[in-house]
């Protein structure tokens, strides 16, 4: 495991804030950030961006934090998360989370408030720990990655969202819209653990977040005491794959997902893995695929490596005693 980052509180935290997210409210997260940073005594850089330089400007940032012992500071939603993880991983620095997304299952399933202000007086009282970190081929993700229907999913939504705002409703119609057209089948070849099978699915989804599998019924089954633990976040992922069914029976799944019930329907399988090679079986030339990491989407070269890394990043969030209580209350919500 690599070494746990310090924190010199005299050095500014680096914060890499997403313009383009939360409908144009720069003004407000300015205002809530430099709050809390004044209240505690401490300073801040707030490195504000467009889509277009979030790449860049994480990277300097995440080298910035590394070289002046301080973190880096995602504040967004699950992309300039994602986008800033990557950054911050590379150079082994901590990060920290102000959430600014529609769902946040990364900085729910951590204990990390939604509210702006409140994340950002938090992270200040934080120290770095663990988080189990994910990858598909060389892009780091945390809580899925997907090929298939999920990112058709994915880019819908991002149209609605464009037209009819940003809101857990839109999405959620964009979801079914989505779903009761999806008719592109996948066939792949799965290698795990020295055995190859063929498939065919309309998505394949793997989960590196407790909170998004448990909220849809998807979890593995608890283990006997004394086994090994395979659940996300515990060392493994979860892969889900969803067999081509009709019209109805698709009505019938998006009901189960509302009740927190999928991993009962006969057309989803579910188990849990370390590492996984996923390959096209109908056409082995192909050389790239269209991938969904983090809610952002990039055609990646085949084949797919799927795996837990050895090595964590380190976040700013709740010590584990405070997780367990969080954990709760998330599982009554």
């Amino acid at each position: 495991m690599a070494e746990r980052p310090e924190i010199d509180t005299g050095s500014p935290l680096q914060f890499v804030i997403n313009a383009a997210a939360g409908s144009g409210e720069a003004d407000t997260v300015r205002e809530a950030i430099e709050d809390a940073l004044t209240a505690a005594g401490r300073r801040g850089d707030l490195l504000f961006c467009n889509g277009g330089d979030l790449a860049r400007v994480a990277q300097k940032a995440a080298q910035q934090a590394l070289a002046t012992r301080t973190a880096v500071v995602a504040v967004g939603g699950d992309g300039t998360i994602n986008t800033v993880a990557q950054a911050a991983h590379a150079v082994g620095c901590a990060m920290g989370v102000v959430p600014r997304g529609t769902f946040n299952y990364f900085a729910r399933a951590q204990g990390i408030p939604d509210d702006t202000g409140e994340a950002a007086r938090c992270l200040l009282d934080w120290a770095p720990q663990p988080v189990q970190v994910a990858a598909v081929n060389d892009r780091v993700f945390l809580v899925n990655a997907s090929l298939g229907m999920y990112p058709d999913l994915l880019e819908d939504r991002e149209a609605y969202k464009a037209r009819f705002g940003r809101s857990r409703w839109v999405a959620f119609w964009a979801a079914t819209v989505t779903l009761l057209r999806a008719q592109r089948k996948l066939r792949l070849q799965i290698e795990q653990g020295g055995s190859a099978r063929q498939v065919r699915a309309l998505t394949l989804f793997v989960g590196n977040n407790r909170l998004q599998l448990e909220q849809l019924g998807l979890l593995p089954e608890p283990q006997a005491a004394g086994s090994p633990v395979h659940a996300p976040e515990q060392g493994s992922l979860t892969a889900v794959m969803l067999r081509p069914i009709g019209t109805l029976e698709m009505i019938g799944l998006m009901m189960r997902g509302a009740l927190g019930a999928l991993g009962e329907a006969q057309s989803v399988e579910h188990f849990a893995f370390e590492r996984m090679v996923v390959k096209p079986a109908r056409m082995p030339g192909l050389r790239r695929v269209k991938v969904a990491f983090d809610g952002e989407i990039a055609r990646m070269r085949t084949p797919l490596e799927f795996r837990v890394l050895d090595k964590p990043l380190y976040l700013l969030r709740p010590p584990p005693d405070a997780m367990s209580k969080t954990g709760s209350e998330e599982a009554g919500r």
